[in-house]
């Protein structure tokens, strides 16, 4: 079966019907994010992402999201060990959510309505009261379901957030598609593009009033550390033995992964 918002197998609502005696048990195990070589990163993960995570711009006009680089080949997440642990510091917010995510018909509406759904295929899914309930006895959520919740609930409003801020990125024409090129351990070059970066120079060009709105917004703060993460490139392509070769632009360009950003939180 197809996944779903990039990690999720079969994302199902949940409801009393279907639900009523389910547990989940949670682990510490990444597995289901191995084959994910990047995933959407809210604008208030931005300082904790950006010392060891490549920030950049992925998705098409209108849809832009930013990302933060797992790896640099398809289906290569370097952050999740052979164990299912993640080697990084920081877990994006998209992952730690998991097995649940709203999802909605309309997401880019105002008045969307979000269903709350869960993986079923998630290996923690159980109804021999492993883990946490998402019932209790008399069919009210459990404290832990309220707290999914509202975890997903903060999350929503930071999608939104997020999207205010790549609006602005876009209609001061900041964005522009960058490529990276690489020089494998087995010799051969590989060229990677599909992502965006701000440009420095158009940044400078901007007039003192554009940037006294991004600066009250706080978000010429998200731009540098933006732009202060891709340096973390390099490290991420020597973690596999692949030597990175920097173009010649002043801005290299990122690798492209191979899922789409998802359009909903």
């Amino acid at each position: 079966m197809a996944k779903q918002l990039l990690i999720y197998e079969r994302a199902v609502p949940v409801t009393r019907q279907r639900h009523g005696s389910w547990s989940i048990k949670a682990g510490s195990s990444y597995d289901f994010a191995r084959d994910v070589n990047s995933v959407p990163l809210m604008v208030a993960e931005f300082a904790s992402a950006a010392p060891e995570y490549t920030i950049v711009f992925g998705g098409n006009a209108g849809e832009i999201i930013p990302v933060a680089l797992l790896g640099i080949r398809d289906a290569e997440n370097l952050h999740v060990d052979e164990q299912g642990g993640w080697t990084g510091k920081y877990v994006p917010a998209f992952l730690r959510r998991y097995p649940f995510v709203f999802s909605s018909d309309n997401p880019n509406e105002a008045d969307a309505v979000f269903t709350l759904c869960v993986d079923e295929e998630f290996a923690g899914c159980n109804d021999e009261g492993k883990g946490e309930r998402l019932f209790d006895a008399d069919g009210e959520r459990t404290q832990y379901l309220q707290n999914v919740l509202g975890f997903l609930q903060a999350y929503q409003v930071q999608f939104q957030r997020t999207k205010l801020f790549v609006a602005r990125l876009e209609a001061m024409g900041l964005l522009e598609p960058m490529q990276a090129q690489f020089t494998l351990r087995s010799g051969q070059r590989a060229t990677l593009s599909g992502f965006s970066v701000v440009n420095r120079d158009k940044l400078k060009a901007l007039s003192g009033e554009q940037l006294a709105e991004l600066m009250q917004a706080d978000e010429l703060e998200l731009i540098y550390q933006h732009l202060g993460s891709l340096s973390n490139l390099t490290p991420i392509a020597e973690r596999i033995g692949a030597p990175a070769s920097v173009p010649a632009e002043a801005d290299t360009a990122p690798p492209a992964p191979k899922a789409k950003a998802a359009k909903s939180a």
